[in-house]
């Protein structure tokens, strides 16, 4: 029987010295492959001849969080079948990005989304460029803290809660390796350490998923048989409605969520950055298809480690040891496996919050220097070595931005934020992108009332829902100001954003762009500048 203590001393002194030596790797890397001239597209870009694998691991390794290692092989620990359900959401919605967003965005686009918008929109490009800046800040500011305080929470899994010097230390250290990777690394730096993460992901945890098949002698049904034994629910375990069945507002929450999920991946920042890299939009297209199989690859092996942890350990271990599930697939490790396996699973966790960081700043960064210090406040004129160094001053302040909020925040749900997060991005960023892409009518005050209007209608709904106040797991349990039920706000958000965004189209009365612009910027859409 494995118990709290069991992931012990040896797993994070060997988790420690593991993850410093892949940090110092990867830095020393990402510094040596860093822009050596000062050249925006190098730095925005980084090199645009990786071939569709490599391109197709740094796109699996900007999205994997350690959401997929730890929280969702622990929803699927501790729910079965509505774990695997959320699982197939991450999945199916790299199809989205795949059939709706890659392409038209890749041959419209130049650095960030903005050039996009000001290709369709260009006589009142500037407030949508303010707009998306702002949008993406706070996408990118939500999911920074949600990996900066996760950082926390996984060191918890061995210390318990930790002391306030710890928990400072914790935080400050990882958030300085993220400024450096994106600050003086750029999106080389960031590749680098995105590929290296994606490549451990996917071998650590097909490995491990291995080995719990293995265990059962490779019989499936045996596993889902045992899972189902010592989950405590019986048969429901394998059945729908464990977790999000019963009544309505379950059944909502859920369908929330995996909107929020599926069509928020189409519109993360540091997603959408990523998709501009590759010079090809052949090479993108098999880019992004390598990334579908690699993030299903996981997502199938996440799977397989939940149900191995509630088939190996039972319920009760897991929930006495965390009620949220996080650490299950490290006790899992722990039972398997010993110190060692525990320390390298452990690594990776920490890794891929590290490399989604990077990730996340850099595009926020670029978005803050191009989009908003460039283009509008500049209007143009800047030299590439005046916004280069506005770009990587942008990643210090972001990167310091994050550190004092996760030390404020630190007992946040990390889950939580990283789904408001989500759901910002599909109620803003997308409907955007979606009219900008396939609309012709659409007009600067359609994208305005969208991008803010979705903002404001997630944070809201967000603010007064069960996550902030009126149950045990809320910011403020002994408040009670929760009017609107559900704990993600897509289901509403979503189509208020696609709503406001077609209501400001209409109702534009503004001069209209000049004859031939949606035709120039079709014909570039659907033929583009490279092939």
């Amino acid at each position: 029987m494995v118990s709290a203590a069991a992931i012990d001393d040896r797993s994070l002194q060997l988790t420690f010295v593991l993850f410093l030596t892949v940090v110092v790797i990867t830095l020393f890397t990402a510094l040596l492959t860093a822009p050596q001239r000062d050249e925006i597209s190098e730095f925005y870009l980084g090199n645009r001849t990786m071939s569709p694998l490599r391109n197709g691991l740094a796109m699996c390794g900007d999205y994997l969080s350690a959401a997929t290692l730890l929280g969702s092989t622990g929803l699927v620990a501790l729910t079965g079948y509505d774990g695997l359900m959320y699982l197939g959401g991450t999945t199916v919605a790299w199809m989205m990005v795949l059939l709706l967003i890659a392409e038209p965005l890749h041959r419209t686009g130049r650095f960030t989304l903005g050039d996009t918008v000001a290709l369709r929109l260009p006589r009142r490009q500037r407030p949508v460029r303010v707009a998306l800046s702002v949008c993406i800040l706070a996408i990118a500011t939500l999911y920074l803290v949600a990996q900066l305080v996760g950082s926390v929470a996984l060191l918890t899994q061995f210390t318990g809660v930790p002391s306030g010097t710890t928990r400072t230390l914790c935080v400050v250290v990882i958030g300085t390796f993220v400024i450096l990777y994106a600050s003086l690394g750029g999106m080389p730096g960031a590749t680098v350490i995105q590929i290296i993460k994606a490549v451990m992901l996917v071998v650590g945890v097909l490995f491990t998923a291995g080995w719990v098949l293995y265990h059962f002698h490779w019989n499936p049904n045996a596993l889902l048989e045992r899972a189902a034994e010592r989950s405590g629910s019986g048969p429901a375990f394998l059945e729908p409605g464990l977790r999000y069945g019963g009544t309505v507002s379950n059944k909502l929450d859920f369908l929330s969520l995996e909107l929020a999920i599926v069509l928020g991946l189409a519109a993360l920042p540091h997603v959408l950055m990523r998709l501009l890299a590759p010079r090809r939009s052949g090479v993108l297209r098999a880019s992004v298809l390598w990334a579908v199989g690699l993030v299903g690859a996981v997502c199938f092996g996440a799977g397989i480690l939940g149900l191995g942890a509630t088939a190996l350990l039972g319920r009760e271990t897991l929930v006495s040891t965390d009620r949220t599930g996080n650490s299950a697939v490290l006790l899992l490790a722990h039972e398997l496996g010993g110190s060692v396996l525990t320390a390298l699973l452990t690594c990776l966790a920490y890794l891929t919050l590290l490399a989604v960081a990077v990730g996340l700043t850099l595009a926020a960064a670029s978005s803050l220097a191009h989009d908003l210090y460039s283009e509008v406040i500049r209007k143009g004129r800047a030299t590439e070595t005046e916004e280069l160094t506005v770009a990587r001053l942008s990643g210090a302040v972001i990167g310091i931005l994050g550190i004092l909020l996760a030390l404020v925040a630190w007992g946040a749900n990390t889950a939580t934020l990283a789904f408001l997060a989500f759901a910002i991005a599909a109620s803003a960023i997308l409907p955007t992108i979606v009219y900008t892409l396939f609309w012709r009518r659409f007009s600067a005050r359609g994208a305005l009332l969208s991008l803010y209007g979705g903002l404001l209608c997630s944070v809201l709904l967000a603010a007064f829902s069960p996550v902030v106040s009126s149950t045990p797991g809320s910011f403020y349990p002994d408040a009670d100001f929760a009017w609107f039920p559900l704990q993600n706000p897509g289901i509403v958000s979503i189509p208020a954003g696609f709503l406001l965004g077609w209501l400001g189209t209409v109702l534009d009365k503004g001069p209209a762009e000049e004859p031939g612009t949606h035709e120039r910027f079709e014909v570039r859409m659907l033929v583009g500048a490279d092939d």
